[in-house]
């Protein structure tokens, strides 16, 4: 986990995670878990991850998801995350969801983010500073069977995520006593950039042009984000963020 700005523990933020990765592991790690470090990168700081509701329908796993500051990803689970007055709360939402993790291929840049607005019209109606954040290695960490868009496994896939709601992308990295074959993620690193705030106007019922006018800097922040960093993370110097 890496920081590029320091975070007021008097207010509250929205992060946007990119990418969501075949299991998110790297959100998993850093914000929910101390692995990384968080509260002393960012003291004062909680951080709660959003995650598919119908996981929290699971006896026993609902509780061991909440123990780790795993939140269900409602409307209002958010704003009331959101609109804690004394701040400190920091809301993290892996933007691409479930349909992202499809194209989490290695070398993959792939982000479901285009036309995902929703965290955007949260930030804005609550006023929340947003902090886009960008995982380098997370889409390394497992191989996933090729599925490009239009073959018959991708449409079943699609499918399957309509009718459940979680989508089931094919898998596999190495064993527990042998490297070829298996379901343990690869020792490959991990490195989440959290970037800057970018400073939100608050306004109750934002028009489409106000959402798209934050959204659009979004974009570029992220981007700049990307770019900025990638080399450290040995991205090749030809590889952009692309969204879909």
């Amino acid at each position: 986990l890496m920081k590029t700005a320091e975070l007021d523990p008097r207010k509250n933020y929205l992060v946007g995670f990119h990418p969501h990765g075949v299991l998110a592991v790297g959100a998993f790690l850093n914000f929910c878990t101390e692995a990384s470090g968080f509260s002393i990168l960012f003291p004062g700081i909680t951080p709660h991850l959003m995650m598919l509701s119908l996981w929290f329908r699971i006896p026993f796993f609902r509780d061991y998801v909440m123990s780790g500051g795993l939140i269900p990803s409602d409307k209002e689970s958010a704003s009331y995350v959101l609109k804690k007055p004394e701040g400190g709360n920091l809301l993290a939402i892996i933007v691409g969801g479930a349909q992202e993790a499809l194209d989490a291929h290695p070398g993959s840049f792939t982000l479901l983010l285009k036309n995902r607005k929703g965290f955007v019209r949260l930030a804005i109606q609550h006023g929340t500073p947003l902090v886009p954040a960008f995982s380098f290695g997370e889409n390394n960490v497992f191989d996933q069977v090729k599925n490009p868009k239009g073959s018959w496994l991708r449409r079943i896939q699609h499918w399957l995520q309509q009718i459940m709601g979680i989508s089931l992308p094919l898998f596999h990295a190495r064993g527990i006593f042998q490297y070829s074959f298996g379901l343990i993620p690869y020792r490959r690193p991990i490195c989440t950039v959290v970037g800057k705030p970018i400073p939100v106007q608050k306004k109750h019922r934002p028009s489409e042009e106000e959402v798209d006018q934050v959204h659009q800097k979004y974009l570029n922040e992220l981007s700049k984000l990307f770019e900025k960093h990638k080399a450290k993370y040995n991205v090749p110097e030809d590889s952009h963020l692309e969204f879909i």
